[in-house]
């Protein structure tokens, strides 16, 4: 009998083209955010110019979808290829690539409890940067614009945050003619009007504090943010351990998988050698040839 045998190990199907399934959407996905952040890159010239993406004082948005991207991309080609070919280097690399993801996201979490002050003072000094950067590229206007017309806010603490930025700042040298106004997202909605008024914070901080109430919003996207976080706590903690379950859940498949894949290889054994008796017989005695040489 020739070939190798089998002892009865075997891949479980499930759990092979489970992951691959999953994992494909990953992958496919992680293609998607990194095509959009290269179009974006190259609609404001980024490509072109590759040292133009530190020129930026503020964060660019473009970034979360290349970062985001490439994570997504690298753990979806890892988990699908590694599970549709039983390839044992590839979904280690997939379960320790996760692992490391969900230490740092469970690291984070804790510093983020532990040092709430410390992360107050940053986010404060985060947005104060970006409101500097304001008009320096159109993907973080449109990013702060959402983020204080979403939590009705104006500035990282108040309105006059945005003293910060050249545009808005209210100096006596100042030329332009959003001086000591806010963005058109700072503003109070009428929800009669269909157009937004793009103009509707022009000056309005070179009026009186009570004033300023009824035509923008004066609570800062800080505090906002806190409050938002403190009344929809209970979904914000849902989501995080939903998705450190799913990360645990697809660490544990991708192990179980390998697992089996070792078990499977280690069952494949040679055949036991068939050795014939009469090939290593000795010659009888007796029988001996005799050659004649000339």
């Amino acid at each position: 009998m020739s070939g190798k045998q089998f002892k009865g190990h075997e891949v479980s199907c499930c759990i092979k083209y489970f992951i691959f399934g999953f994992n494909i959407i990953f992958w496919l996905l992680g293609m998607a955010f990194l095509a959009i952040g290269l179009w974006a890159w190259s609609e404001k010239g980024v490509l072109s110019n590759i040292s133009s993406i530190t020129d930026m004082g503020g964060l660019d948005p473009v970034w979360l979808f290349m970062v985001v991207g490439a994570v997504m991309f690298i753990l979806g080609f890892a988990g699908c290829i590694g599970a549709l070919r039983e390839n044992t280097f590839l979904l280690k690399f997939f379960s320790v690539f996760l692992g490391i993801i969900f230490f740092l996201e469970l690291t984070a979490g804790v510093l983020a409890f532990v040092f709430k002050d410390w992360i107050k003072d940053q986010l404060n000094f985060f947005i104060n940067n970006n409101i500097r950067a304001y008009r320096d590229d159109i993907d973080l206007q449109n990013l702060i614009d959402f983020t204080q017309e979403y939590w009705e806010c104006c500035g990282a603490f108040e309105a006059d945050d945005w003293n910060l930025n050249i545009y808005f700042n209210c100096t006596d040298t100042n030329p332009s003619r959003e001086k000591c106004g806010v963005p058109f997202s700072c503003c109070t909605k009428d929800p009669a009007e269909d157009v937004i008024n793009t103009q509707c914070g022009y000056d309005v901080r070179a009026k009186t504090d009570a004033e300023q109430k009824t035509y923008i919003h004066v609570k800062g996207c800080v505090p906002q943010f806190e409050k938002w976080l403190q009344d929809n706590l209970t979904i914000v903690a849902g989501i995080f351990i939903g998705v450190a379950l799913l990360q645990i859940f697809g660490i544990c498949l991708a192990q179980n998988l390998v697992s089996d894949i070792e078990a499977v290889r280690q069952s494949w054994v040679p055949p036991p050698l068939s050795i014939s008796v009469s090939a290593h017989r000795p010659p009888p005695r007796g029988n001996k040839k005799h050659y004649a040489y000339s």
